[in-house]
């Protein structure tokens, strides 16, 4: 029951985080911010956030302690912390990417794009945590494959007016390695969790979430050194076409929602799998799409659609595959159970 309420409250997380993130860090891009590496930070930047419910995770433990022993803020021991660093570094050029694909796409093909990683998730979690491929995952990689490259149809009716044709390929292919990276980094955190050897908890989730977060900033503070962004981020406020104050409020929400983002992402990996993770972000779909063509009255023209439709489909493909999957696996079990049964009667 447990899991159950904290696989829902990390759906909502993510949820919010993946409609609201893109959006926000659009808002950033179209309003006169052009620093791509700080948009890098901002997605890992609110990690101070977890420190709260560390810490009441920490006050909880060493209340039930009886003072037999020293209690730890930390849990994690070092096998599953060099993951972690490992897996936040990762992370930190994962974002680059996506950022650099929402600098030059419009929110809606980037979503689009970003729902391909399930196809990908499913091939790399084969391979990674030996999840079994069926006739529907294989189906669904196709259709979600099929669906990412009719993007790459007629993309100059899709084009921004104030960008090139190169920003906007450069901006395409970007998006489409930031989804296969991604897709190799959620079964990595499984394979993870796997080898952790030591007991799993949300507390430890959250730990790696932190570990993860602070390294993928360092990537993104190195970046921004490199490139000069701190130097230019005074004038892009004060140049900021909402105004200097509402730069600072876009930054802040920015940082936050994505820190939901990848926490509610690492929370259903523990609470379930890489898998469901990515088919939650492929469900939330058809809603990014809503929210930029409302917000931003961004083109939805044919392609869009029929990407769209391939994407939907693949993923009620994948799903009820999995559904039927489960079916089995417990009628085989009540059968194996029930057999056993009768033998130890019949022996009797």
């Amino acid at each position: 029951m447990a899991v159950r309420v904290l696989a829902i409250i990390n759906c909502i997380i993510l949820a919010i985080g993946n409609c609201g993130g893109p959006l926000i860090m659009r808002l950033y891009f179209n309003n006169g911010g052009n620093r791509i590496w700080f948009s890098t930070f901002l997605e890992t930047a609110g990690f101070p956030i977890i420190f709260i419910p560390l810490l009441f995770s920490y006050i909880n433990r060493r209340s039930s302690n009886d003072g037999s022993e020293n209690t730890s803020f930390f849990l994690i021991k070092p096998r599953l912390l060099i993951a972690a660093i490992i897996i936040g570094i990762l992370s930190g050029f994962d974002n680059y990417l996506y950022a650099y694909g929402i600098a030059y796409l419009p929110v809606s093909t980037a979503a689009l794009i970003i729902a391909s990683q399930l196809a990908f998730i499913a091939i790399f979690s084969y391979f990674m945590v030996s999840h079994k491929f069926t006739p529907f995952t294989i189906n669904a990689v196709v259709l979600l494959t099929v669906g990412a490259a009719v993007l790459g149809m007629h993309t100059e009716t899709d084009k921004p007016v104030l960008e090139t044709h190169k920003q906007y390929i450069t901006g395409f292919l970007m998006t489409v390695a930031a989804a296969v990276m991604y897709a190799f980094i959620l079964p990595l955190v499984e394979l993870a969790y796997q080898k952790a050897k030591q007991p799993l908890s949300y507390t430890l989730v959250l730990e790696v979430q932190l570990i993860l977060c602070i390294f993928a900033s360092i990537v993104s503070l190195i970046g921004m050194f490199i490139a000069g962004d701190f130097k230019a981020l005074p004038i892009e406020a004060k140049e900021f076409k909402l105004g200097e104050a509402m730069f600072y409020v876009v930054i802040v929400f920015s940082a936050i929602i994505w820190q939901g983002f990848f926490l509610g992402a690492i929370g259903l990996i523990f609470c379930a799998s890489s898998l469901v993770s990515g088919i939650m972000i492929s469900v939330l779909l058809p809603i990014t799409e809503v929210l930029a063509v409302v917000f931003y009255h961004e083109k939805f023209q044919a392609e869009k659609g029929l990407s769209l439709a391939l994407s939907l489909w693949g993923f009620v493909s994948y799903f009820y595959g999995e559904i039927k999957s489960d079916k089995d696996k417990k009628r085989i079990q009540q059968e194996t159970e029930l057999a056993s049964l009768s033998s130890t009667v019949s022996e009797c």
